[in-house]
């Protein structure tokens, strides 16, 4: 290989990983991204909160719900569930709490995501959804018997 070859290749690869340098630069962070897709959207102080948590439903996929131990030493779920939009509005974003419970209904681990718009677009009136959620940090002897999910915020159109 020439000389010049490997200068124009080597500036090459600085120029790309200062294009991509420049992009993740200007890119929201997570809070600011999830602020966005929930901008307007129904908390629990609303009132309105309560009569459209009673239309969405949330339930365990137990049959889908795995565990997996890490290299780290720590176990992962993956909690599998199905999200039910008994409303007559479609749901342009929607969070959840996922909770991970012991025997006696203290929270072992929990943990707050987005569902629509992230793993789906929307969820039409008296639509479905599957829903995984993944939570890491568990230890072998953690009690965890039971499942929770609690809708945090809902956007409709």
């Amino acid at each position: 290989m020439s000389k010049s070859f490997l200068i124009a290749l080597l500036v090459a690869v600085v120029v790309v990983a200062g294009g991509v340098g420049l992009i993740w630069k200007f890119q929201p962070s997570m809070e600011e991204q999830k602020a966005i897709v929930l901008e307007g959207a129904i908390r629990e102080e609303s009132p309105e909160f309560a009569a459209l948590t009673r239309r969405i439903i949330a339930e365990n996929d137990v049959d889908n719900t795995w565990e997996s131990p890490l290299g780290t030493g720590f176990i992962m779920m993956n909690i599998a569930g199905r999200i039910k939009n008994l409303s007559d509005r479609t749901l342009t974003g929607l969070e959840l709490r996922v909770s991970v419970l012991d025997s006696y209904g203290k929270t072992v681990k929990d943990k707050s995501v987005i569902v629509v718009p992230t793993q789906q677009a929307t969820l039409e009136a008296n639509g479905t959804m599957d829903v995984v959620v993944r939570i890491d940090g568990f230890v072998k002897d953690d009690d965890r018997a039971k499942i929770h999910w609690k809708v945090v915020a809902i956007k409709t159109r």
